[in-house]
């Protein structure tokens, strides 16, 4: 019986499931990377912010990577009240030294902690640095004011070659939407 079994098991253990949800968190977020940190411009994602997977993996990543991005998206605030807060003196020159020493850099450190803790823990859940820079600095302050729905999949009529496996594209939203167009109703003279 399935009692109490939430998700899918994709055919792994749990410790491959988690991997595999991690990888795949990680690889949605690394495909927002500029062309220019590609190492070839071949290996360029050739639409950011996508990937394309089987629709079961699709359906199991989706919660995982809202959790990610509502965790950054909370840390916002506090990131922008740290910026407000910081020195703007170059390190190790006597005014910085002084700002250390002060008030100024307890405050700082008192407002740079929740999102500390909050890089910390994205960074547990996705395993990979350069993705939790890339959360935090480009995916998150683009979905500030809304309140989830971060993602969408989309399934693809296609099946895959070899084991006709249902594909779907999951990406973000609000980067690769298609404008609206109002449908045009023909009018009867």
């Amino acid at each position: 019986m399935k009692h109490r079994r939430i998700g899918r098991t994709l055919g792994r253990n749990p410790n491959h499931q988690r991997a595999l949800l991690k990888n795949l968190a990680s690889a949605l977020i690394l495909t927002e990377r500029a062309k220019e940190d590609y190492d070839e411009e071949s290996m360029a994602a050739k639409t950011p912010g996508r990937i394309i997977t089987t629709q079961t993996k699709a359906k199991e990543l989706r919660p995982y990577i809202e959790k990610c991005v509502t965790i950054a998206v909370k840390a916002q605030k506090s990131i922008e009240e740290a910026a407000s807060l910081a020195c703007t003196a170059k390190r190790g020159s006597d005014e910085w030294r002084a700002w250390r020493q002060g008030e100024g850099w307890k405050k700082w450190e008192k407002a740079a902690a929740p999102a500390l803790a909050a890089r910390r823990r994205a960074l547990s859940m996705l395993g990979s640095r350069e993705a939790v820079l890339l959360l935090f600095n480009v995916i998150a302050p683009r979905f500030v004011g809304r309140p989830g729905g971060y993602t969408r999949i989309m399934t693809l009529a296609k099946p895959r070659l070899g084991d006709a496996g249902k594909r779907a594209i999951i990406e973000f939203v609000g980067k690769n939407d298609r404008p609206k167009r109002k449908a045009i109703v023909p009018t009867v003279e």
